[in-house]
């Protein structure tokens, strides 16, 4: 499944990866010219023949209660910024708030504290 047009690179194309990270199935949102590699399924590097380092992992806000979807991050893609609903579980009560998260890269997204 192809999401859109990669914003780092001129010539690639958002994909959807299956990855298996600690044991668990998680979506890799990857540039078609981003190739991953890993040893022992928890550190994944490019490979040396990879032009684009693009990528988004799923559960990349799972620490705020939040895992990106596929129209999520075709948004992203697209705008660059988008707002999200994060969780906040501090001294045991479950608080929503929205928050903007954007590209970073260096860590796939990252999140616009006021």
């Amino acid at each position: 499944m192809t999401l859109g047009k990669c914003p780092y690179c001129e010539d690639g194309s958002i994909e959807v990866r299956d990855k298996e990270v600690s044991g668990k199935k998680v979506k890799l949102y990857a540039c078609s010219n981003a190739n991953w590699r890993t040893e022992d399924g928890e550190m994944f590097e490019l490979t040396p023949n990879s032009t684009c380092s693009f990528r988004i992992w799923q559960n990349s806000l799972a620490k705020y209660g939040k895992w990106l979807s596929y129209k999520e991050v075709r948004e992203l893609i697209e705008d660059k910024s988008i707002e999200v609903e994060l969780l906040s579980k501090k001294y045991g009560k479950k608080v929503y708030y929205n928050k903007h998260i954007m590209l970073n890269h260096d860590y796939g997204v990252s999140v616009i504290w006021d």
